[in-house]
């Protein structure tokens, strides 16, 4: 099915507008660039400001890698995750996979201090990297029931509730970690749980950047079966489709994306579940060969312009992203709730 000539604008649209706000993430910032400094910078000009190079290329351009390659991989992940079990209101903190890198986290943060090892501490090596490797190995654990349980069960709606289980479970658990912890640790965790794009390096931003181009590659093999299973699991069988095969392969690329995001940015609130849903209604359609690229548009697009948001001109921090995505996503949660129960009624 080829894009008519109103997909084909809004595809031009959001292109733009991604475009505009990447640019506008180099540019703005506590210290305003001008506009001719940030493209001779980016043109590899080595006769510009010092200054004016290592904000741009230290500092802004990673954050805003780390911005677009979170907002595509949520933005997928909650396609993938409301198609797999067919509820708009499937994100992706439902199967527990968030709540497992948050558990890897508290371990490592709060655990690690009572037990003598502070990963904190000035001069220690496995700081940074030490928390992205345990929130990413929180998140895969986790993925691993998951993909058990899906592959003995083969039930979605019973994933779903292990999954949701599971994130209380873990909920329980670092509850009580903070509790026994002391006031830095738990201070560092809190941060951590706020979410942000700016603690992450080139590499790091480069890896997230592949890892979401990579899911995408991955989902595009899956388009025909995904399409096929928004008809039923009984028609999706019926023209060819191993359904079990082809929802423990949705499980594992929604996770993979999942966990990698969370690692590196902490909890993202909102924008894998509102993403769908905004595309759904811009596109109007359920197709997924015209919902991927629209949710990668508009998922890249939606976490950088929350992150100029979180920006504050004048001062050297920014707002908790997972405040800004809560305030802009949780309106469209509500709005799709209340156009459900319409529909159910008429």
């Amino acid at each position: 099915m080829r894009p008519n000539v109103n997909t084909a604008f809004w595809y031009l649209i959001f292109s733009a507008l991604l475009l505009i706000l990447f640019l506008s993430n180099l540019w703005y910032g506590s210290v305003l660039i001008p506009w001719h400094k940030v493209m001779s910078v980016l043109s590899g000009n080595v006769n510009e400001a010092e200054t004016a190079r290592v904000i741009v290329l230290e500092y802004r351009l990673p954050q805003a890698v780390t911005s677009l390659a979170t907002g595509i991989a949520l933005g997928v992940a909650g396609l993938l995750l409301q198609t797999l079990f067919r509820n708009p209101l499937a994100g992706p903190s439902v199967l527990g996979i968030s709540s497992g890198a948050s558990l890897g986290v508290a371990l490592v943060v709060l655990l690690g201090a009572g037990v003598g090892y502070d990963v904190l501490s000035s001069g220690n090596p496995f700081s940074e990297v030490g928390l992205v490797a345990a929130a990413l190995l929180g998140a895969l654990v986790v993925l691993m029931i998951i993909l058990f349980v899906s592959n003995r069960v083969g039930n979605v709606v019973t994933v779903l509730i292990i999954g949701i289980m599971i994130g209380y479970a873990v909920s329980a658990v670092v509850g009580m970690l903070q509790f026994f912890s002391r006031a830095e640790e738990l201070h560092a965790y809190v941060l951590w749980g706020l979410g942000s794009f700016s603690k992450t390096n080139w590499q790091q931003s480069v890896f997230l950047l592949l890892t979401a181009l990579l899911g995408i590659l991955l989902t595009l093999f899956l388009l025909k079966p995904m399409n096929g299973l928004l008809l039923g699991d009984h028609y999706a069988r019926s023209i060819g489709i191993n359904v079990r095969n082809v929802k423990s392969f949705m499980i594992l690329i929604a996770g993979l994306l999942i966990a990698v995001s969370t690692a590196f940015t902490g909890p993202i609130a909102f924008v894998g579940l509102a993403v769908p849903h905004l595309a759904k209604g811009f596109f109007r359609t359920s197709n997924h060969r015209i919902l991927i690229p629209a949710v990668i548009l508009m998922g890249g697009s939606l976490t950088l312009f929350c992150n100029l948001v979180a920006k504050l001109p004048g001062y050297d921090t920014s707002l908790p992203i997972n405040a800004v995505t809560s305030m802009i996503g949780a309106p469209v949660v509500v709005y799709v709730i209340v156009k459900r129960g319409r529909m159910k009624k008429a």
